[in-house]
């Protein structure tokens, strides 16, 4: 008998050489085409690590929104020397004063994101971002934060012919001569100007603003009894205080300077007052994460260098080894602050 079939099965067919033959490069096709999407995924990564390795391959320049020998540029020539030192590359500090520092910040917002452009920010950045309400930029968007530097306080200084030798008595004084004490700033919106409208505030006394372009004249003023009061900067001030030129009466954190140890803060007399002024590193956005990593690294290491701790606490500075997330996050707080103000005392641009 022969063999019986069921008659629902059917009998395979064979594929012809050509369909398999088509469906073998399909296949390959198909891994070709994963292949090159995971690549492209991966790029930017490898892209970043490349990047790190190599960086920096050139001179680096340093953007300052300030004018040469005030506290910024200070800050910025003591910190690209040793930066320098560290990177193995030049650090060049390139001065572009003008706009209240938006110049400075917008030509490194506008630069290649490669790390070879930073900016010095600093607490006018945080003012500006509300003080200003037409920018080309978003500071808080189109700056990626690298490190902290330093704080300092600025200090509450009058010139020696003013009557008041505390905070107090000045506070006394300045009500009994209620809008015919002249307040000293490096210009409207700047930090020793915010320091001065929160001190009216909160102490409730009516001073006359006299804003200045840039931080060195207001000082001769000052001296020279021009003006009588002015909250700068430390940098710029210690060595007149030092010297006798000039009489301080407070500084404006909440806590005593180890520069100027007997001198009391503010918020001693005044209740909430508390100011100071930070200088950090920026650079574009979309600077890869490692060449941020670098440069943090750098930085913290030279705040770590004792010679170097040693100048920053002679300008009154107290260093900030920070993380990029935590420089970040205390600009977005220093903004907040500072936008408080601004609206409360209606503060507007020149």
């Amino acid at each position: 008998m022969g063999t019986a079939v069921c008659k629902s099965e059917t009998p395979r067919r064979r594929s012809k050489p050509h369909d398999y033959y088509r469906e073998l490069v399909t296949r390959h096709a198909r891994r070709r085409i994963l292949s090159l999407a995971v690549g492209a995924m991966a790029l930017p990564a490898l892209l970043g690590i490349a990047w790190g390795q190599t960086y920096p391959s050139h001179p680096v320049r340093l953007i300052v929104g300030f004018a040469a020998g005030g506290s910024n540029d200070i800050v910025a020539r003591l910190m690209g020397q040793a930066l320098s030192k560290r990177l193995g590359q030049q650090v060049i500090i390139e001065n572009r004063p003008g706009g209240a520092t938006n110049i400075a910040t917008e030509a490194v917002v506008n630069a290649p994101p490669d790390g070879h452009t930073l900016l010095l920010a600093s607490t006018a950045a945080s003012i500006n971002a509300t003080l200003y309400e037409r920018l080309n930029f978003n500071f808080i968007r189109d700056i990626a934060p690298v490190a902290g530097i330093m704080r300092v306080p600025n200090v509450m200084e009058v010139n020696p012919s003013v009557p008041a030798k505390t905070v107090p008595e000045f506070i006394s004084f300045a009500k009994a001569n209620t809008g015919r004490i002249s307040m000293a700033s490096g210009g409207t919106g700047s930090s020793s100007h915010l320091a001065g409208e929160l001190f009216k505030l909160l102490a409730g006394v009516n001073m006359v603003h006299v804003p200045y372009r840039g931080g060195a004249q207001p000082l001769i003023d000052l001296i020279g009894g021009q003006v009588q009061i002015m909250f700068d900067v430390m940098p710029s001030s210690i060595e007149y205080i030092r010297g006798g030129k000039l009489r301080v009466l407070a500084v404006t954190t909440t806590t005593r300077s180890e520069a100027l140890p007997e001198v009391p803060s503010v918020s001693e007399f005044v209740p909430g007052y508390d100011v100071s002024t930070w200088y950090g590193f920026g650079v574009p956005k979309n600077t890869p994460s490692s060449i941020i990593n670098a440069l943090n690294k750098a930085t913290n290491a030279v705040l770590e260098d004792p010679k170097i701790k040693t100048q920053l606490a002679d300008l009154g500075g107290t260093p900030l080894p920070f993380s990029p997330a935590e420089f970040g996050k205390l600009i977005v707080d220093e903004t907040d602050k500072w936008a408080r103000v601004i609206r409360a005392a209606n503060i507007k641009p020149d």
